[in-house]
């Protein structure tokens, strides 16, 4: 843990593992170690642990728990660790519980399972995970779980809010809640963070409101090309963001479009092609066809070649 305020750390490429998997089925902690780290070594600002990318609603609380922990020791307090937390009111708080025991320095409040409230139940479930540890939430909105401007500037007054993460891709309405929160809440230090799948795709939009924070799976497998694009969107180099748009995150997006779930199990078999045995995704989700590995093998050389690295690891 350090003094410093996870809002203030979390500036940079943020960092969502993949959770491994051994060939029985359970979680292979050595594995997971090695990918976190690896991640931390190649310039991760943040580690995401047991998320959407980690497949957070396929672990057991204990599994959740010692993979939090393996995050925490392999960060080292070198980078934070946020952990996911989801499902209803009571289970939240009970995952949000055990990641604060493993040490993590926040939370991603995810999506309550399958009811889709109103604005005040939300607000009552999201205050509700804040109050029940001392760690820092980042609020998930997407499917069941959108927010509207009012309601993000009430959150951003909650005492251990800091910030919302889009996973839903209205601009209209991220440009609505960015005004309100700085109209109702001026003195918070509220963060933003587009978490789109394949977010890079949509980041000059985003940059464009002034949301720069991101969620990269594309991190997971190949972090030379997210590195790269991270660069050159913050710098304002948008002819090297277009060369990678055009070249690797368009077509990577429209291979991902092609299976259900590829948002994940695509992205454990980029791992696994850069040579790191993480397994296969839990159901109910379902592996890419070999077809699809294939054309995503020839994705990742085309992405390498356009930042200078050709060869794989």
């Amino acid at each position: 843990m350090t003094s410093t305020s996870l809002a203030e750390r979390l500036d940079g490429l943020l960092f969502f593992p993949v959770t491994a998997y051994g060939p029985d089925g359970a979680v292979d902690l050595e594995v997971y170690r090695a990918h976190v780290r690896a991640g931390i070594e190649a310039g991760a600002a943040a580690v995401f642990a047991c998320c959407g990318t980690g497949e957070f609603h396929a672990l057991t609380p204990e599994e959740f728990h010692d993979c939090v922990a393996a995050a925490v020791e392999e960060a080292a307090g070198r980078v934070p660790v946020v952990a996911g937390a989801g499902y209803g009111t009571a289970l939240a708080i009970q995952y949000a519980k055990r990641a604060e025991r493993a040490g993590a320095d926040g939370l991603l409040a995810m999506p309550p399972y399958l009811v889709v409230a109103g604005q005040e139940g939300l607000i009552r479930h999201y205050s509700a995970l804040a109050g029940a540890t001392g760690l820092d939430i980042i609020v998930y909105q997407r499917d069941n779980a959108v927010l509207n401007p009012e309601s993000v500037a009430r959150l951003a007054n909650v005492p251990g809010v800091i910030g919302l993460k889009d996973g839903v891709g209205d601009l209209d309405l991220m440009q609505r809640v960015v005004s309100a929160v700085r109209a109702e809440a001026p003195g918070e230090d509220f963060l933003y963070f587009n978490g789109l799948p394949t977010a890079e795709l949509t980041g000059l939009a985003y940059r464009g409101i002034g949301v720069t924070l991101y969620s990269s799976a594309v991190f997971c497998f190949v972090p030379e090309i997210a590195l790269a694009f991270h660069k050159a969107l913050l710098t304002g180099d948008d002819e090297t963001v277009n060369k990678l748009l055009d070249g690797f995150y368009r077509p990577l997006v429209e291979l991902r479009n092609q299976g259900r779930g590829y948002a994940v199990s695509l992205v454990k078999a980029g791992v696994r092609l850069r040579g790191l045995e993480v397994g296969e995704v839990r159901s109910p989700l379902s592996e890419p066809s070999p077809a699809h590995v294939k054309e995503l093998a020839e994705l990742i050389e085309r992405g390498l070649a356009l930042v200078g690295d050709g060869a794989a690891r």
